[in-house]
């Protein structure tokens, strides 16, 4: 059984050897989507009997260690120096650094490596992480799945 919870954030990025628009410092409103698969529990009893996993524990567990990191953050590469030096002279400025360019790709698969080890099977179903999708608008996102992570 497959079950996905979507949750969404505001960030700030820039892809410094782009050729269009996208080499400037902009915003989007970030959709992450996080699919788990497992066996549906099937014991009298729990609170989460019939479910892969309860959608308010997904929700829980994306928020502490993606979504509360990046919301409302600058997603700046860490080679992208003089935008680093610059983001460092305003204080209280909320910078995440990253080892790769954030486009929606990268994006995604750094998700994917934050929440892979969050999801273990902590329930006996045999729970995995299979897909994080990162939309970075609503026409446009990646997919990062265990295959490809």
């Amino acid at each position: 059984m497959l079950i996905t919870r979507r949750l969404e954030f505001d960030a700030g990025h820039r892809i410094p050897d782009h050729r269009s628009q996208c080499r400037h410092l902009h915003g989007h409103r970030y959709a992450i989507e996080i699919t788990l698969a497992g066996e549906v529990i099937e014991a009298a009893g729990r609170p989460d009997t019939g479910m892969v996993m309860d959608f308010s524990e997904v929700k829980e567990i994306a928020r502490r260690c993606v979504v509360d990191a990046w919301d409302h953050a600058f997603l700046a590469y860490r080679g992208d120096t003089a935008l680093v030096a610059f983001l460092a002279t305003l204080p209280g400025h909320k910078t995440v650094l990253l080892d790769a360019v954030p486009t929606a790709e990268n994006l995604a698969r750094i998700a994917f490596g934050l929440l892979d080890p969050a999801y273990q099977d902590t329930f006996g179903n045999h729970l995995r992480l299979e897909r994080v999708r990162l939309y970075e608008t609503p026409n446009c996102w990646a997919d990062a799945t265990r295959a490809r992570a």
